[in-house]
């Protein structure tokens, strides 16, 4: 059975001019539904002026209504009084009350139209808000459908270089392990498990000696003793290297501190470094990845930059944890770099950035030939890490 090989730019295209296609739909729908909002907001301030002016109507339509009774009682007193009043003055109480009346009519009919319109633009009003309503929800599932559409799709590729990531990273860790066990016994064969083995010799002297001469019997436990404490240097190095206990038991500041000095005093560049204590406990695992960071940092200097300063700035910020390493030394060219990493041996800088990600870090290395190198680390301080 022949399988044929997915054509990714065609899928692409196709992919792509959908998106397109439904991206026209959404913004569509969106102008739709401004075009309905701006309405809306026009009517909803006329509407606001129509009220207050049909409420202005209401009160001068009381207003003639009451004039018009007064008028009118007016009127009732002339009839019954008659005699008192000359024609001329029943004339024009006459007039006044038929002027009010015609009044009241015109403001009347005013106020109907006024409320007609008022019914009618809060019945647009309702529409319009109905349709502004509709379209949110439409553009909101178009949006989703896009997000899901697009985001599956940034999913795959993401899960695809996720699983070439792990991969790759699972053999550097299995390699970088076997290395580490070699290195280890390397240092326990060439150092203590040699030192033991002529302790053993020596104690053998020692009990020979013992009883026929003294004094080259003490020579030899002198030396004997000498090599103990040599021993137990290698064995405490070698422990410092697995885990320095120091980072347990005075904290991470002292351990930098003294494994600063430590390589200074290896190396003979200067090492200047800048810090703040940090104002609540760090967990083991951050003092554990920002020490071995500095570790690989200054490692890398002493076997590749040939510089002759490096400067360390740490500082705990109210929101994240800044590293910050430079050194003055050949530097190199980054990509490259990156490119000799993929190779399963190259495990130093790509496990400094995972240690990183793992914290939900950023890691940045900045390098040029012959202008040294930059290493730059932020990690936020999360609830988690603050122990809150």
């Amino acid at each position: 059975m022949v399988r044929k090989k997915l054509n990714m730019k065609v899928l692409d295209e196709i992919i792509e001019d959908t998106i397109h296609r439904i991206q026209e739909s959404r913004d569509q729908i969106y102008d739709i539904r401004n075009y309905a909002e701006e309405e809306y907001r026009r009517i909803e301030s006329e509407l606001k002026e129509l009220r207050s002016y049909i409420m202005e109507t209401t009160q001068y339509v009381e207003e003639l209504r009451k004039k018009l009774s007064s008028s009118k009682q007016y009127l009732m007193k002339i009839s019954k009084n008659h005699e008192k009043y000359t024609e001329k003055e029943m004339k024009i109480a006459y007039e006044i009350a038929d002027q009010y009346r015609i009044q009241l009519a015109v403001v009347q009919e005013r106020e109907q139209v006024l409320i007609q319109k008022r019914n009618g633009l809060e019945i647009q009003l309702k529409s319009l808000h109905k349709i502004t309503e509709k379209a949110d929800h439409i553009n909101k599932n178009v949006s989703l459908a896009m997000d899901v559409l697009t985001e599956n799709l940034k999913n795959l590729s993401t899960h695809i270089g996720e699983l070439y990531e792990t991969r790759t990273l699972g053999m550097k860790i299995l390699y970088a392990q076997e290395e580490e066990r070699q290195r280890i016994a390397r240092e326990i064969h060439d150092g203590p498990a040699q030192l033991m083995s002529h302790m053993v010799l020596k104690s053998d002297l020692c009990l020979k000696l013992l009883t026929v001469d003294t004094d080259q019997c003490k020579d030899e436990l002198l030396n004997l003793k000498y090599m103990l404490q040599k021993n137990m240097g290698d064995i405490r190095r070698i422990i410092y290297d697995l885990r320095p206990m120091i980072l347990d038991d005075l904290g991470l500041i002292p351990a930098l501190e003294r494994h600063i000095q430590q390589v200074e005093e290896v190396s003979g560049f200067d090492i200047y470094f800048k810090k703040e204590s940090p104002t609540f406990l760090l967990p083991p695992a951050l003092s554990l990845t920002l020490f071995r960071i500095v570790q690989e940092a200054l490692n890398n200097v002493v076997k590749h930059a040939k510089a002759t300063q490096v400067y360390i700035r740490l500082g705990f910020l109210k929101e994240y944890i800044e590293l910050f390493i430079k050194d003055d030394g050949i530097g190199f060219n980054v990509e490259d770099k990156k490119l000799r990493e993929e190779d399963a041996a190259g495990f130093g800088l790509y496990a400094m950035k995972e240690r990183v990600h793992l914290l939900q870090g950023e890691f940045e290395i900045r390098s040029q030939i012959g202008y040294g190198t930059r290493y730059y680390i932020r990690i936020p301080l999360t609830e988690e890490i603050k122990g809150e």
